[in-house]
């Protein structure tokens, strides 16, 4: 052989590659199928062109040598038709199917080459799902006042829980007009929920699919008409996206569906008059209508915010110091405009009483599913206010039915393909089932002494003066600037009168959540000590004033990842939330990366100018399943961690995990992380740990 190029740029013979597919994905070769004919066709290729089908190959043997073969037969020609990077995301979107549906539908995929070559080009112009779901999704929740999830459908729908939209829309030219076509789609399925389109009798919506398009274009008329009183500048796209006009024989029900009061009952009596030949236009922007999935989702919220405001309520007795069950009741000061967010007051007795975040939002999302409050939602719940109706908890599978219409789903970075698990995470919120309610008053007896020295320290940092140097006015004379005036003076220049140092009082403007390990590895003293921890920290925060809120995680599979509510951030640190404190148990394994990404989000929602996601733990990530431990877990929790970092989050971890040297400074840094060797002083130790990162 020729010395003349370096070596690897000369192409592999057939029989090196063969020996190296045999290597790598024999198990799935036979004497019918075998190594040869693949390496034959990747020799004739460009040295660039095996080492990427080569190095693909490798990482996608590790999650199927079946897939990894089928890539190996079509690499050639993917890259002749991609180019390297085309054919990268051509496999890597096969990948993403196999994770979420399994092999066939992902060998379906690989095999479609040519229709998604022609998918990419429209591309050019074309906007993805994946583009638009982290705009869109805030922007929704900013509107509605409640979350929606957004996911992807083959066509636009919402059940009142869920916004479900395309995964690409290609239909401009012009990638703006495409991205206006997801924003106002996603605006009007918000729309369909927050003014009633699912608030008919269930027996009342057309049985036809016919009708029931009809009924949808007559929903977008008069919630066309919502967005123009509300969001002009998305009426605005509306009207410019809104081609071809409709027939005059819509003339009639479009001006009587502008009225400010007109429902969903409206459009229905609209659809009785409209001729057999009504035939609406095609606009990318309305939806279908599934009136049985949204009465599902709808019954299930409403149960679920039925029994959170009677919980709240609960606290609102506690609070008010009364033993007997008061009498609550509402009133609501509706605006003439029928869809205008209903202004109430809390009564307590019949005095009136400024409602609690929590009732408030409660409030609001059940008028906007009821468009009242039923008497008996104002019974506060049973003895504790922990469980409505009182009674046992519900045990670990009536949870995970009743949670399943709230999960949601998160991607998990795979180091090895340095690609995203697409939505392969799916995670639940859950609150803490209340523990022993003598819990959190022994822990204060038992660190009586050491309780008042935080909450001296804790009072000093809420009352610290900051120094204002090169101040035109003030207490002293800032040395420093002084001179530098002088200087400036004896230069030729004007004499400045910035030599004054001014206290001022240091304003917090702080939210910070911590998450606590919930794994099995916890169990015993471990749990105790966070407990404990958590309790003095909360009576800390409390004379500090910073917002702040409390999180489990744990998770076993990538289908059962959890987070645990503890206490939200517009939730009081009452008698209910030192219970859940008392109730903190271990739980599974410690999968970190899907809990980081929800609760980034949560702290995300915060406004502060600082933000703070403190982690305390025993250990490094890990999980039994779906190989998440060792490297991948690390990695995954790592990049969740920039994430955070993004979306101007401070990531800082508590560990007790001596041998942490060894993962955190590639996780966290090698300065945002501490190790506390002694559990017995983690109680202390939390505190005084948020004091010196805070102050």
């Amino acid at each position: 052989m020729s010395s003349s190029a370096p070596s690897f740029e000369r192409p592999l013979s057939a029989a090196i590659l063969e020996e190296r597919f045999e290597e790598l994905i024999g198990a799935v070769l036979s004497s019918r199928r075998t190594a040869a004919g693949i390496a034959q066709a990747l020799a004739a290729e460009p040295r660039a062109v095996q080492d990427f089908a080569m190095r693909w190959v490798a990482v996608t043997a590790k999650s199927s040598p079946e897939l990894a073969y089928q890539f190996a037969a079509l690499a050639p020609r993917a890259v002749a038709e991609l180019g390297a990077a085309g054919a990268e995301r051509w496999l890597l979107a096969a990948m993403d199917v196999y994770d979420r549906e399994g092999l066939y539908r992902a060998s379906a995929a690989l095999k479609e080459l040519a229709a998604y070559a022609a998918r990419l080009r429209e591309r050019g112009h074309g906007v993805a799902f994946d583009e638009v779901a982290r705009v869109l999704e805030p922007f929704i929740a900013g509107l509605s006042g409640r979350r929606l999830r957004l996911e992807v459908a083959e066509t636009a729908w919402t059940d009142t829980a869920t916004v479900y939209l395309p995964a690409q829309v290609a239909l401009y030219e012009a990638r703006e007009d495409n991205f206006r076509v997801y924003k106002l789609t996603a605006a009007l399925l918000w729309a369909q929920a927050r003014f009633g389109t699912f608030n008919l009798a269930a027996g009342a919506y057309p049985s036809s699919p016919r009708g029931l398009a009809l009924l949808a274009f007559l929903e977008t008329l008069r919630l066309a008409a919502k967005l123009e009183r509300y969001l002009p500048g998305l009426y605005r796209d509306y009207l410019a996206l809104a081609q071809p006009a409709p027939g005059a024989e819509f003339d009639g029900a479009a001006a009587r569906l502008r009225a400010p009061r007109a429902s969903a009952a409206d459009s229905l009596a609209e659809l009785a008059l409209l001729p057999a030949s009504a035939q609406a236009p095609s606009w990318p922007f309305v939806g279908t209508l599934d009136p049985e999935r949204a009465a599902a989702a709808r019954a299930e919220r409403v149960e679920r915010e039925k029994n959170a405001l009677r919980r709240a309520l609960a606290g609102v007795q506690r609070e008010e110091g009364r033993a007997e069950p008061p009498a609550f009741s509402l009133d609501v000061a509706q605006d003439d405009q029928a869809d205008a967010n209903a202004e109430f007051a809390l009564l307590l007795d019949g005095r009136p009483l400024a409602p609690p975040p929590e009732v408030a939002g409660l409030v609001e999302s059940i008028m906007q599913d009821l468009g009242e409050i039923p008497e008996d939602y104002l019974e506060p719940a049973g003895e504790g206010g922990s469980r409505a109706g009182g009674g046992e908890p519900p045990g670990p599978e009536a949870q995970a039915d009743a949670a399943d219409a709230g999960a949601r789903l998160y991607d998990e970075w795979d180091f090895r393909r340095q690609h995203y698990r697409r939505r392969w995470c799916v995670l639940r919120e859950r609150d803490v089932q209340p523990g022993d309610p003598s819990f959190a008053p022994r822990t204060l007896e038992r660190y009586r002494a050491q309780l008042r020295a935080l909450r001296r320290s804790f009072e000093a940092l809420r009352g610290e003066n900051k120094r204002l140097r090169g101040e035109p006015y003030g207490d002293d004379i800032d040395l420093d600037a002084l001179v530098r005036a002088r200087a400036e003076l004896a230069a030729g220049g004007e004499l400045s009168e910035r030599t004054f140092v001014r206290r001022a009082r240091h304003e917090r403007d702080m939210a910070v959540l911590f998450t606590v390990d919930m794994s099995g590895s916890t169990k015993g003293w471990v749990n105790d000590c966070e407990r404990e921890a958590l309790v003095l920290l909360c009576e800390a925060l409390e004379v500090l004033g910073d917002r702040y809120a409390i999180y489990g995680f744990s998770g076993i599979t990538h289908k059962r990842c959890e987070a645990y509510r503890v206490k939200r951030f517009d939730e009081p640190y009452d008698e209910l939330v030192r219970e859940r404190i008392a109730g903190i148990q271990p739980l599974d394994y410690t999968r970190m990366g899907a809990a980081i990404r929800h609760l980034t989000g949560i702290l995300a929602a915060e406004e502060a100018r600082t933000r703070l996601l403190v982690t305390l733990t025993d250990g490094k990530p890990d999980d039994f399943s779906d190989g998440y431990r060792g490297e991948y877990g690390i990695e995954d929790t790592r990049q969740a961690l920039i994430e955070a970092k993004r979306a101007g989050i401070h990531p800082f971890c508590i560990t007790i995990d001596r041998e942490a040297g060894a993962y955190l400074p590639r996780m966290y840094g090698a300065v945002n992380y501490t190790v506390v060797a002694d559990v017995a002083r983690l109680p202390l130790k939390l505190a005084d740990l948020y004091r010196r990162l805070t102050a």
